[in-house]
């Protein structure tokens, strides 16, 4: 009877340190909660007609991106949409669906003459077209594409690696469809492209929480 009892016992302290042991790495995963600086990498899912296609392709619900970037005392998302503009942070997290967003933050702390030089950088596409056939010429931008570019230009810093539209799944109807209307017989499959998705999956970058959103 008390050996019983003793391998009873055993069994519930290791079910208890088990369960301690779970909360403790569910607790560890939970995004940092914090407010919004500046070089902070938002994502949505995006309820243009194209965001679909997108997130067909990719595999993943973040169609769209920004850059978050201060005015004074109140955060924006710099974002190359038509066109590229600063969109207060508050309207732009309303704008995705159902209001859902992440955000990103660099593992690695940013100086101020990094955001300076990031600024300054993303500065040069302001007003630029939205870039509909994701090309990776300076003369018109894509959401992730300006991120991108803000980082390596201003900062030095590749968030990812680059990849090509072969990449992508593209035989799927939609995305068939899409590519044949947007480029008729001048798609280029070996064109360089970053997408959201790509800079959402970024080693550099951790998922943070804003604190009043």
């Amino acid at each position: 009877m008390g050996g019983a009892c003793t391998m009873m016992i055993v069994r519930l302290l290791r079910l208890i340190s088990i369960s301690f042991a779970v909360v403790v790495l569910t607790s560890a995963c939970k995004p940092e909660q914090t407010v919004p600086q500046d070089g902070d990498i938002v994502f949505h899912e995006s309820t243009s007609r194209q965001s679909p296609v997108i997130k067909l392709a990719q595999h993943s619900k973040w169609t769209h991106c920004g850059i978050v970037f201060h005015i004074g005392e109140k955060a924006y998302v710099y974002e190359a949409v038509e066109p590229v503009k600063y969109t207060p942070l508050k309207d732009w997290i309303a704008r995705g669906k159902d209001s859902v967003y992440c955000a990103k933050r660099l593992k690695q702390s940013l100086s101020a003459t990094d955001i300076a030089k990031m600024k300054a950088a993303g500065g040069r596409y302001k007003g630029k077209h939205y870039d509909t056939l994701f090309q990776w010429s300076d003369s018109k931008m894509y959401c992730s594409e300006l991120i991108w570019k803000i980082y390596a230009q201003g900062a030095g810093i590749e968030l990812c690696e680059p990849d090509h539209f072969s990449d992508f799944p593209l035989s799927a109807p939609s995305v068939k469809k899409l590519i044949k209307e947007r480029y008729g017989s001048t798609f280029n499959p070996d064109e360089p492209i970053v997408s959201p998705y790509a800079l959402f999956k970024s080693k550099l970058l951790q998922e943070i929480r804003y604190l009043e959103f």
